[in-house]
């Protein structure tokens, strides 16, 4: 299955799970700060089993032809989302796994990598999305501090809008790798013909200028 054909089906996917939110009245407000009319839900998918078991083949497959030349030998999930796609992964492959908390916990051993370190070892940062990507910086800085090499993440859903986020990864020497991305999804809304044309309408301005349609959101709420 080849990286395009991989974007398709799980944009599919994640459409007929119904992880693809709207709410054009009150936007949604990202972890990222910005305000979106779409809400993208990827924790569903564990809820439905062929899906998800869907996803986690297709994860595998791009690590297996996208990242050959890198070899990922240990799989790091990110708290919490994350934790799930990373544990299939792992097993699938026999790899060793852990996790990376947002925050060290403030009791026990202040521990922010469950699991154990494998400082030898290539590792990869399983999430579920990536917005903006600051939350990418924060793990793969939390893992790095732990002397583990980790240069590469793998998600299910990148936004892929945010100009700086790429210029954000590349200064943090980070290769983030994706299933699909918005363009895809709404390619697939398009294709599929069961969305209204005022949620075509708002998305496609949002995904041309996010962050003008954000401050415009925010303006006129606070107005």
């Amino acid at each position: 299955m080849n990286r395009n054909e991989r974007s398709r089906i799980t944009a599919k996917i994640l459409i007929d799970i119904g992880a693809i939110n709207f709410s054009l009245v009150t936007p949604f407000r990202l972890s990222s700060g910005f305000l979106s009319p779409s809400y993208i839900d990827c924790r569903k998918i564990i809820a439905y089993p062929s899906a998800f078991k869907s996803i986690t083949d297709m994860m595998i497959d791009t690590i297996k032809s996208d990242m050959a030349s890198q070899s990922p030998d240990y799989i790091i999930g990110g708290e919490t989302a994350g934790i799930p796609f990373g544990a299939v992964i792992a097993e699938k492959m026999g790899l060793p796994l852990s996790y990376v908390r947002k925050k060290a916990k403030d009791h026990g051993k202040n521990k922010f990598i469950e699991g154990d370190i494998f400082k030898e070892k290539n590792s990869l940062l399983v999430e579920d999305l990536m917005t903006d990507g600051k939350s990418k910086i924060n793990f793969v800085e939390n893992i790095r501090s732990h002397g583990i090499k980790c240069d590469l993440s793998l998600v299910v859903f990148k936004y892929n809008i945010f100009k700086e986020a790429e210029i954000s990864m590349k200064r943090n020497n980070i290769k983030v790798h994706q299933l699909t991305d918005w363009e895809d999804v709404y390619n697939q809304m398009r294709f599929t013909n069961t969305f209204d044309s005022s949620i075509l309408f708002e998305i496609r301005k949002f995904l041309d200028d996010p962050v003008a349609w954000s401050n415009y959101k925010n303006q006129t709420t606070k107005s």
